[in-house]
This record gives structure tokens, C-alpha cells and sequence, in this order.
């Protein structure tokens, strides 16, 4: 059963979404991944926000250009933990969407993180879920030093070689 819901509204979104599925991948999360437009398939876009919960989803990733209105809607129905993705727009660069996603009304939170953010999105749901699993909490860890560790040998790299030499 999976645990994380992925929905985007477009197939445009996969390179960011894809992100957040091999962070999901790298620490063994389950997780279904689906393309549901808001807007142009409102009748399963409800049914799939209504249902979430019953399919064992404990947290949403939403990823949603422009009016952006994927993740809220999805915390407006879904009773868990939704994270929105604002996607890079050519129009505005993806402040539009930020701002649809990050400016929810009061009593409807969605946990916003960067624009095209899939990695980080992953990770804020991973931390949410190992609030209650100690081994998904180790594993969050172990990737943590990893990315500590991969400072330092660039930085020994830089300090061998010097920066010309690169």
C-alpha cells in the first residue's frame, strides 16, 4: 500500500516530480504517482482526493504550474499532510504558482517548498513520516551525512587541485 500520493497536472511536471519519486525510491517509501488535471477532470481529481485516505496514503505531493490549484485542493479534501510543488512558469517564472499554492486560506495549510522543489518535497514527507518509524528516521540520517560527506570530498577535491585545476 502506498504511502505517499505523487499527482501532477500535467505531464510537463514529471522531470521535477521524478525528483521527488527517486528520493521516495532512495529511502524505500511506497508511493503511486498519478497526472489528474484539477480543472480539465474535476470529477477524478475528487475521487482520487476523496480516496487517498482510504488507500493508505498518509501524505500528499502536489505539483502545479500557474493558478496552481492542484495542492490546494488537494488539502482542502484530503485530511493529511499536503505538500505543494509551485512548478517554473515561462510567464512568471513560477512566482505565479508559488503564490497560488503558499497563500491558502486559513484552516487549509499546505506545506510549500521551493519552486520545481521535488527533492525537497520528498524529504519534508519523509521526515513527516518518520515521525512514527524509527527506521525511515535512520534512513533520513544516513542521507544527511551523505550529503555532508559529499561537501567535504569536493572540498579536498578543491583543496588538492586547487580552483584553476577544478
Amino acid at each position: 500500500m502506498a504511502q505517499v500520493g505523487i499527482v501532477m497536472g500535467s505531464d510537463s511536471d514529471m522531470p521535477v516530480m521524478s525528483k521527488a519519486a527517486d528520493i521516495l525510491d532512495k529511502l524505500g517509501i511506497s508511493y503511486d504517482m498519478r497526472i489528474i488535471s484539477a480543472h480539465r477532470e474535476p470529477d477524478e481529481f475528487f475521487e482520487y482526493a476523496k480516496s487517498a485516505e482510504e488507500k493508505g496514503y498518509k501524505v500528499i505531493i502536489a505539483g502545479a504550474g500557474m493558478a496552481a490549484h492542484l495542492p490546494g485542493m488537494c488539502a482542502a479534501i484530503f485530511p493529511m499532510p499536503v505538500i505543494g510543488i509551485p512548478m517554473h512558469t515561462t510567464s512568471l517564472g513560477g512566482r505565479d504558482s508559488l503564490y497560488s499554492i503558499v497563500q491558502m486560506p486559513t484552516g487549509i495549510p499546505v506545506a510549500t517548498v521551493a519552486i520545481n522543489g521535488g527533492a525537497n518535497a520528498a524529504l519534508l514527507a519523509a521526515k513527516i513520516l518518520a515521525t512514527s518509524d524509527p527506521d525511515l528516521l535512520a534512513k533520513l540520517k544516513d542521507y544527511t551525512k551523505s550529503l555532508k560527506e559529499a561537501v567535504v570530498a569536493k572540498d579536498q577535491k578543491l583543496q588538492e587541485v586547487g580552483y584553476k585545476n577544478y
